[in-house]
């Protein structure tokens, strides 16, 4: 859900707002209140921040951010479980909401833009961005990597359960995916200077393990499965926003962030229960594996057409764009 109000924090903060609805936004999530839409507000926005205090480094900087939102991933499963065992549910809960609100307090003290609002009338949906045939190739690829990318991440648990691992190992499987999908943000959001080229090859490595998973039949299968997921899965998340800040100036760096980011939701939001149903139609996770597999390819084949210009060189670099 937090990719889906793209389009409103897009306009938002093309328009000079940004304190006042990721203050807004961190209260309710505090609270426990929407916390899809409301982690939504924040996270897209701090994206879109990143854009105008970077240039050269900002893969290097999203690296940074990414690899925090990982580590938290790791942190809060486990620190969730331990506190349910050695107390009650909600005062589990609210240790975990106090931790949360220190870390808010941060992120709302130390945000700011850096460039003036768009003195312009800032339009919800910018239909001339369509108009470049990089960024709608892009989106488009996007929105189909988004259909199968959790599914390995969804229904690995599941999986194991039904072939025979232990809960606790099943569980234990989280933690190793949010681990190595550290690794992959870090690592992603490093080599995020030609993005378009992190791109491709985590996303063929993802189509590509995506087939697989569904032979993983032991412990060491899953473990490994799981830790190649988090890896391919962190680099793309990580690395997936950093083209758009190319495609253009920074002055609509919002629009056109939030406009892609909200179609990519819809195939996040579409992935997951079309994977579901043809396990239901057909018990078996292996037609899952052929149905996200190849989508997960046709992205890949998506961004090797997109980032290549007519001399054929890979990454072809918009910066020049940028104002």
């Amino acid at each position: 859900m937090r990719y889906t109000v793209g389009l409103l924090t897009g306009r938002l903060f093309d328009k000079g707002h940004l304190r006042l609805p990721v203050f807004i936004a961190s209260a309710l999530f505090v609270a426990w209140f929407g916390i899809g839409l409301t982690s939504g507000v924040f996270f897209t926005m701090i994206n879109m921040t990143m854009a105008h205090w970077f240039k050269k480094r900002l893969g290097l900087a999203y690296a940074f951010m990414y690899a925090g939102a990982g580590i938290g991933g790791c942190v809060f499963p486990v620190a969730f479980k331990t506190l349910v065992q050695r107390m009650s549910f909600p005062w589990a809960m609210r240790i975990l909401a106090f931790i949360t609100l220190v870390l808010l307090a941060v992120t709302n003290l130390t945000i700011a833009r850096r460039l003036p609002p768009k003195p312009d009338r800032v339009p919800v949906i910018n239909i001339s961005e369509f108009k470049n045939r990089t960024y709608s190739l892009y989106v488009v690829s996007l929105f189909m990597n988004a259909l199968a990318l959790f599914t390995v991440l969804t229904y690995i648990i599941t999986s194991a359960v039904k072939a025979g691992i232990g809960s606790n190992m099943s569980f234990d499987l989280l933690s190793i995916m949010n681990a190595t999908s550290t690794l992959g943000r870090w690592t992603g959001g490093y080599l995020a200077d030609r993005p378009l080229t992190v791109l491709t090859s985590a996303a063929l490595m993802s189509a590509i393990l995506t087939f697989g998973w569904p032979f993983a039949t032991n412990v060491p299968g899953f473990a490994v499965v799981a830790a190649l997921a988090g890896l391919s899965t962190g680099a793309i998340i990580a690395t997936l926003v950093h083209p758009f800040t190319r495609m253009g100036p920074v002055s609509d760096v919002g629009v056109r962030i939030g406009m892609g980011l909200t179609i990519m939701s819809v195939g996040i939001l579409a992935g997951p229960p079309i994977a579901g149903a043809i396990v239901d139609a057909t018990g078996s996770f292996r037609n899952v594996g052929l149905y996200a597999g190849p989508v997960g390819d046709y992205y890949v084949r998506c961004e090797a057409v997109n980032c290549r210009d007519r001399s054929g060189r890979l990454d072809v670099d918009y910066t020049a764009a940028i104002q």
